[in-house]
C-alpha cells in the first residue's frame, strides 16, 4: 500500500528542507508561522493546509501538485540553484 498524502506531503518537505538546508524556523517564517507550528505539521499532529502548500511550492520554486506527489518528485523538480551544494559553490565554499 502506498503512502497517504499527509504522509507523503510531510515526506515531501522534509526531504526539501534537508535539500536545500532549510530549518523548520526558516519555513515557518516563509509561512507566516512559528517554529513550533512548522513541527507540528511535520510531526502530523496538525495538517498541512492547501495554503501552506501554495506557499511551500512557491518557495521551493515547483509546483503545488509535485509538492503533493511525495519526495521524490518534488526533489526532483526542485531547481538546481535551490539546492544546499549550488549555494555553496556560489559563495565559493565547495571544495
Amino acid at each position: 500500500m502506498g503512502l497517504g498524502l499527509e504522509e507523503s506531503l510531510r515526506l515531501a518537505v522534509a526531504a526539501l528542507m534537508q535539500a536545500t538546508g532549510d530549518s523548520q524556523r526558516s519555513v515557518a517564517a516563509v509561512l507566516g508561522l512559528t517554529q513550533t507550528q512548522v513541527s507540528r505539521r511535520q510531526s502530523g499532529v496538525v495538517s498541512w493546509s492547501l495554503r501552506d502548500v501554495e506557499v511551500l511550492a512557491g518557495h521551493y520554486g515547483i509546483g503545488a501538485l509535485d509538492l503533493l506527489a511525495g519526495p521524490t518528485r518534488a526533489c526532483e523538480l526542485l531547481p538546481a540553484d535551490r539546492r544546499r551544494s549550488a549555494r555553496a559553490e556560489a559563495k565559493g565554499t565547495s571544495r
